[in-house]
């Protein structure tokens, strides 16, 4: 490993405080026998400028600190190139992490970094923009938005998801959309679209992973129109990273889709941030676009 080793640090990162972190991340790569520049984004906003001027630097491997908000952010940039993407899961649930087996704690997560294997990953695009993970319209980036309005206030994560979820559920209505998948259209009056990097278990001990992250098809979710608990389980299921059951939703995998609706702009989540977007809204994969470190296969079988 001789080339330079950048690692981006999300501003929020550690529940100690980011210098802490960053402190302790240098000592850790300083005892694996690396010199690795660590650098905190003052901003989240931050992130993907950092990640470029790291490549400029000549960095075989970035590393986002932060979760998968963090990770979406420097993969974003690394996507097509052959520069190497690390991960230290410093966020909530970690679910791109969990997904490639690393370690969650910092000083395992650091070692992988340095003996890990290279894998090569496929990422999802919606129109410009990538996810790692899912992308979603309807409920779920509409509870998101407003579960980070509470905790600008100073509520915590959970308190704030538990009277966000709440509050969308009384206002948010039914919407209709207009799918094309792999070219055959079809119309359905839901409450959430989910779009997946690959396929997700929707049963089982695993519920809500991926067991491959290479297999070059999205997959679709659509919930049927359901009362305001059935909608409730959905959104915690989204939340936690799971889709719940086939009685709750339509599943199917496809390699392109493109959905229309009949609002001008749609609020829509990618790796659980929010953003909005002009329909049409055309999803399609990008099959091994991304290099990545995850745990060598024979630490996943001893």
């Amino acid at each position: 490993m001789k080339a330079p080793v950048a690692v981006i640090l999300n501003p929020s990162a550690g529940a100690h405080g980011h210098d802490d972190v960053k402190q302790r991340i240098e000592e850790l790569f300083r005892e694996a026998g690396l010199d690795a520049q660590v650098e905190v984004a003052p901003t989240g906003n931050a992130v993907p400028n950092l990640t470029r001027t790291a490549l400029e630097r000549g960095c075989g491997i970035i590393v986002a600190g932060g979760g998968d908000g963090t990770v979406n952010a420097v993969a974003d940039v690394l996507a097509g190139t052959d520069v190497i993407l690390g991960v230290l899961p410093l966020g909530t649930l970690n679910h791109f992490a969990k997904d490639l087996h690393i370690p969650l704690d910092l000083e395992s997560a650091t070692k992988n970094i340095v003996a890990g294997q290279m894998k090569t990953v496929d990422v999802g695009r919606l129109n410009e923009r990538i996810f790692i993970n899912n992308s979603s319209l309807g409920l779920y980036p509409a509870m998101v938005k407003k579960r980070a309005a509470q905790q600008r206030l100073g509520h915590s994560k959970w308190a704030a998801f538990a009277w966000a979820a709440m509050t969308v559920l009384r206002r948010h209505a039914l919407f209709t959309v207009r799918l094309s998948i792999d070219g055959k259209e079809i119309r359905r009056r839901t409450a959430l679209v989910f779009v997946g990097n690959n396929e997700y278990e929707v049963k089982g001990l695993h519920l809500g992973t991926r067991a491959h992250l290479d297999q070059g098809r999205l997959f679709i979710g659509i919930t049927h129109g359901r009362g305001r608990r059935g909608q409730l389980r959905i959104c915690v299921n989204a939340l936690l990273g799971r889709l719940g059951t086939n009685q709750d939703l339509e599943l199917m995998t496809a390699q392109e889709v493109v959905i229309e609706t009949r609002h001008r702009r749609v609020e829509v989540a990618l790796d659980g941030e929010v953003t909005r977007i002009t329909p049409p809204l055309h999803y399609r994969m990008w099959p091994g676009a991304l290099q990545v470190l995850g745990t060598p296969t024979d630490q996943l079988t001893a």
